[in-house]
């Protein structure tokens, strides 16, 4: 059992009418047909929606996201129409609230690995292959690949786990065109986000995108290269053969599976609360991910 400790009730605004609660993001259409994508201060871990949030995540997330975007416009368009608040909408919603073009969005995680870490590893270390992709001997945890790599998985509904697959069963499932499309353009934001974050002291060991079509061009959607969708390491702590230290939720794991918390991730018990110094420090490290990203100070 996973899913919403306390699933929220979303907020009705007249004019837009809800259509989704996900992990972070609640998700409208207006009356133009436009989506309507609001960021919460939601923490998700080990497929739970944890009853405490991280204050100021919600706009943090968003507004790194829209560096981004302006930042890989040449290479694929992006869904954001506008970042105006939509008449009759809560003064909170400013600066987490992006409307959006409606697309038909492609049923894949598209997930770009530099380094070895995570689900890759793990399938690495039975198999010595990631997505079917064969790879080196003698690769550990924080490994740099001998070239990024496309890693697709099936996307999941909350609570549930995505899955790893190959990239023949993706082209098997929406086309081998789509594939090819969603393949490029993932690696190629992914070094545009590598170079980038790279320039500033940050690696970006991985990271997943989601595409639509709008007509037939594809649309980068939802968030881009924040710390809820990547892997940030800084640079000059980096060590392979060991776990990196990160700009985003490890404080959250670390304690969630620490003796203090009592909670067990293989019980089908909520997790509990998180305390404030757990909420203090991760606040502190996707503040530090975007300030060190853009060069500009958070407010």
């Amino acid at each position: 059992m996973s899913g919403f400790v306390e699933k929220p009730e979303p907020i009705q605004v007249p004019g837009l009418v809800h259509l989704h609660t996900g992990k972070v993001r609640e998700l409208y259409r207006n009356e133009a047909g436009d989506l309507v994508m609001v960021a919460s201060d939601r923490m998700s871990a080990y497929d739970w929606v944890l009853p405490t949030e991280i204050p100021d995540k919600g706009r943090i997330l968003t507004q790194l996201s829209l560096w981004w975007f302006d930042r890989l416009a040449d290479l694929v368009p992006n869904h954001v129409l506008s970042t105006e608040l939509p008449a009759g909408a809560p003064a909170d919603w400013a600066g987490r609230t992006l409307v959006c073009k409606s697309l038909q969005m492609v049923p894949v995680e598209c997930v770009a690995r530099g380094y070895l870490t995570g689900s890759g590893l793990a399938e690495y270390n039975e198999t010595r292959t990631v997505c079917g992709l064969a790879l080196p001997e003698g690769l550990v945890d924080g490994s740099e690949l001998p070239a990024p790599i496309f890693t697709p998985a099936t996307k999941a509904a909350v609570g549930e786990h995505d899955e790893n697959v190959s990239y023949e069963e993706v082209a098997r499932q929406i086309g081998a065109e789509t594939a090819a499309q969603l393949r490029q353009a993932t690696l190629a934001v992914y070094y545009r986000g590598r170079d980038i974050a790279r320039e500033r002291g940050i690696i970006l060991a991985d990271t997943k995108f989601e595409f639509g079509f709008d007509g037939d061009g594809l649309v980068l959607a939802d968030e881009v290269l924040t710390a809820d969708s990547s892997r940030f390491w800084p640079a000059d702590q980096w060590q392979p053969g060991r776990a990196q230290p990160s700009y985003d939720k490890q404080f959250v794991r670390d304690w969630l599976t620490s003796a203090e918390s009592g909670w067990d991730r293989r019980s089908e018990q909520p997790p509990p609360a998180l305390p404030q110094q757990v909420v203090d420090a991760t606040r502190a490290k996707y503040v530090e991910a975007y300030e060190r990203l853009t060069g500009t100070s958070w407010s």
